[in-house]
């Protein structure tokens, strides 16, 4: 048996690509240990990004490309991630322990947006991270519903009442207009009152050690998200569409809104783009098919994923327990883990450690 090269194995596993990350280990700068102890070589990697369920399947492709590449036989591979805030430095109080804000927007109602956003928080948490979700559709919030928090729940407060709490369901920490008034109260209110509501919830929760939150944006390109845009250290934002002409319009016009403020987009979600029949198991793409792809390429961002119109999807979200946690063997149920792994790794790639904020311009008067 040949003897091993130590140079080789380091230069193999730096130049081995992160499929997550589209970019060599080296490069990303994630390799912490590459040891060789007679024929044992022993590896060790922290990654920047949330998948943990990725992890295995990372640890033998690499172990597999060490051994046909270099002859290595016994080699132990360590994985661990670890999240990186990537906003700006200015935060507001309750922001402090938040290390990543991602907006989760659509342009126009129906497109399926807040029932992605609750899986994809799932989904994030089941890849390892810490996650939040603050639900900024002051005149129809649902995110409560949605992640099971009971009818009629109420925040704590803390610091002399000075900061809400977030609601816990799943493991995910939860705020929402929902929590403040009743069931039936409708948010019969003019801008500057919605603009108001939503700076309260950003200013007087108190969210504890997050990774990501991850806010539910209402639909359109007005005053909530200009407040967003203005108040709030956004990380990124993710657009969700369905394949459908009048759906991908409005979603440019969000694309173009968060441009104008200087916030990423960091990737499309396709929701809705096949229907399955519950009956017979027929798939068919009743709303078009490659919209999500076409939008993703004329803006440069990524495709995260594309998930399908299926009544489980549906009936799990109104019950309380989205997909990823009432059936997290399920196909679409992987779909929406892949979408987060992607969307953790794109927030790496695209805006990196660098600290920055939203440029911000007012139009108009």
């Amino acid at each position: 048996m040949s003897e091993l090269d130590p140079n080789a194995i380091r230069r193999c596993v730096d130049a081995w690509v992160d499929p997550w990350l589209e970019q060599s280990l080296g490069d990303a700068g994630v390799v912490r240990q590459v040891e060789l102890s007679g024929d044992k070589l022993t590896v060790a990697l922290e990654l920047p990004y949330a998948a943990a369920c990725e992890h295995q399947a990372l640890k033998d492709a690499l172990a597999e490309e060490l051994k046909r590449s270099c002859g290595v036989t016994d080699v132990s591979i360590d994985v661990q991630q670890k999240i990186k805030a990537t906003g700006s430095e200015k935060q507001l109080p309750g922001l402090a322990g938040v290390r990543n804000i991602i907006a989760v927007a659509s342009g126009k109602g129906g497109v399926g947006k807040s029932t992605t956003t609750a899986n994809l928080a799932l989904a994030l948490k089941a890849q390892g991270a810490r996650v939040g979700v603050l639900d900024a559709d002051i005149y129809g919030p649902s995110q409560g519903m949605m992640l099971g928090v009971p009818s009629g729940t109420r925040p704590q407060t803390a610091e002399d009442d000075k900061f809400f709490l977030p609601v816990e369901s799943h493991g995910v920490q939860v705020m929402s207009m929902s929590f403040l008034v009743d069931d039936d109260t409708p948010m019969v209110w003019r801008g500057p009152m919605v603009s108001g509501a939503l700076q309260q919830l950003l200013n007087q929760t108190k969210w504890n050690d997050l990774d990501y939150l991850l806010i539910d944006m209402p639909p359109g390109t007005g005053d909530i998200q200009l407040t967003l845009s203005q108040r709030v250290p956004v990380s990124g934002a993710v657009i969700v569409t369905t394949p459908q002409d009048i759906a991908l319009l409005d979603a440019r016009k969000g694309i173009e809104m968060f441009r104008k403020v200087d916030i990423p987009v960091l990737g499309v979600v396709e929701n809705m783009s096949t229907h399955i029949c519950s009956n017979c198991g027929h798939e068919e793409a009743v709303f078009g098919a490659g919209g999500g792809e076409k939008l993703s390429q004329d803006y440069d961002c990524k495709l995260l994923g594309q998930l399908p119109l299926t009544l489980a999807i549906r009936e799990q979200s109104d019950g309380g327990k989205p997909s990823v946690v009432s059936d997290p063997e399920s196909a679409h149920a992987k779909r929406y883990l892949e979408i987060a792994a992607r969307l953790s790794a794109c927030l790496v790639r695209k805006v990196g450690s660098t600290p920055r904020g939203p440029k911000i311009q007012i139009f108009g008067d």
